[in-house]
């Protein structure tokens, strides 16, 4: 590919800024006749036979494809240490998590290897890698981006997009892989801007809200991210930009829906080599994808009626704001603190945006007390990325985050991490609790060792918490967010 390209532009016929650009791609990018494993041994011997839209986008642009990148297991759970690979290192400390599920996206673009790694997002796996990894991360707007030939994790909050060194590489990367895709039922005709056209203008007359109860109250933030968000702010409003603080619903009730829908989702995808092979699948996996068979056909349906809901409730926000604010994530832990419960305990600052589907750009705020480093987000209406891409250029710009790189040891050997254990607690779940969960398991068709039975019971009230707070007030006439609508083809 490199030596086409390098005869192409030799020969007067580029194609455009990414002709030549080597590039990296999260493992669950189909590519034919290339290993697609998902980083799982469920898929150690899958070789597809086409390219995933993105990869033939990037292709057609005239990237050249260096390599594939490691991801959570399936793009969902990790860091697991039972893998055919190991999890990705943090550059910046290799004893420290990327952030996940596109953890060898992240890594790459910091260290380096690439210019641009494609990962996906569905509950914020692009941009948690963007922060813990100080690099610039972009999920597009349900529906701009095809996700068709990329591993499902959830059909309903699935994004694919960019990790890039630069807001401006972003526009560049956007530009190639926007378009609608038949082959993509989620895929959204929409006309394509000049998505670099945005960068450079200022920010004068913009309207921001600053969602400051995410950091302050929802998830309270440690003092760097606090100091470094207010820093942010300031900057913003050097530029030009109209802030004012913003309130939306806490960010575990975007949580809770996200889990019941997703969950449910990637268990369906699953189930088959659940029933058949669960000792395949790592125990991270199981501990995140097993508790979903406590959530019912109604608890399901009635989450994406709240979806809806949660995406009607940002309208006027739209109206009134042209963009919006919020922290990222804090500095990466290390890899020995990671525990597989904690996906259920904890609500998550990424995954709001991955429910009201609109545009959410990540992008280096600056370092923490330990040296590794914070984020923030960006969020658009939705399809506005030029908005977004020309607030974070203009903050980019301003400010000298993105031009620092880690100090890369030639030679150097990742530090031993003990692998955290399978379980936290070694009796979880009470005899209630055993008992609907061994019922739920048997008719899903699971066949569970008691390993893995101790894991369905360890998230269990956890899932069934969220059940509990589930809101179900929806009239009659409420419908779900996945509402049916007629493929364009069938259009007359």
């Amino acid at each position: 590919q490199a030596r086409d390209a390098e005869a192409e532009i030799a020969a007067g016929r580029a194609r455009g800024p990414l002709h030549g650009i080597p590039f990296g791609l999260k493992d669950i990018y189909d590519t034919a006749g290339i290993l697609t494993s998902a980083h799982s041994r469920v898929f150690i011997d899958r070789i597809p036979t086409e390219d995933a839209t993105a990869t033939a986008k990037l292709y057609e642009a005239g990237a050249v494809l260096l390599g594939k990148l490691a991801t959570h297991e399936m793009a969902h759970a990790g860091p697991s240490f039972d893998l055919p690979w190991p999890p990705a290192r943090n550059p910046w400390n290799l004893a420290h998590f990327t952030g996940g599920s596109s953890t060898g996206s992240g890594a790459a673009v910091a260290a380096g290897l690439v210019p641009v790694a494609l990962g996906s997002d569905t509950g914020g796996s692009i941009r948690g890698p963007a922060s813990h990894c100080g690099v610039v991360g972009l999920m597009p707007t349900f529906g701009l981006v095809s996700r068709a030939g990329v591993i499902t994790n959830s059909y309903t909050f699935d994004h694919c997009g960019p990790l890039t060194r630069t807001v401006a590489d972003a526009a560049l990367v956007l530009q190639a892989l926007a378009g609608y895709d038949p082959k993509d039922a989620g895929s959204l005709k929409r006309a394509i801007p000049r998505y670099d056209e945005a960068l450079g203008q200022d920010l004068r007359g913009l309207r921001i809200g600053v969602l400051r109860h995410h950091w302050e109250a929802d998830i309270p933030a440690p003092d760097d991210v606090r100091k470094a968000m207010e820093t942010s702010l300031d900057v913003l409003r050097r530029l030009g930009a109209q802030l004012e603080d913003c309130r939306l619903r806490p960010l575990a009730a975007y949580y809770d829906v996200k889990i019941i829908i997703a969950e449910t989702e990637i268990f369906s995808v699953h189930q088959p080599n659940l029933v058949t092979r669960p000792g395949d699948f790592g125990a991270d996996f199981r501990s995140r994808a097993l508790p979903a068979v406590l959530f019912t056909a109604n608890d399901y349906v009635q989450a994406t009626r709240e979806h809806r809901r949660m995406m009607l409730e940002m309208e006027p926000r739209y109206e009134r704001f042209d963009a919006f604010v919020t922290a990222g994530l804090g500095e990466a832990p290390p890899l020995a603190d990671y525990r597989s419960v904690s996906f259920w305990q904890k609500p998550s600052a990424l995954t709001a945006w991955n429910v009201t589907g609109q545009p959410a750009l990540a992008l280096p705020n600056g370092f923490g007390r330990n040296g590794l480093p914070l984020g923030m987000q960006i969020l658009g209406r939705p399809f506005d990325e030029p908005t977004i891409l020309r607030i974070g250029h203009a903050f980019e710009q301003a400010t000298e985050w993105h031009r620092r790189r880690p100090a890369l040891v030639s030679g150097a050997e990742a530090p031993a991490v003990t692998p955290p254990p399978v379980l936290s607690v070694t009796e979880p779940g009470d005899a209630a609790t055993r008992d609907l969960c061994a019922t739920a398991a048997r008719r899903a068709g699971l066949r569970l060792d008691d390993q893995m039975l101790a894991q369905l019971l360890e998230g269990a009230p956890y899932a069934l918490g969220m059940v509990g707070r589930l809101r179900r007030d929806h009239g009659l006439h409420h419908e779900p967010a996945n509402v049916f609508s007629f493929p364009a083809s069938r259009l007359g």
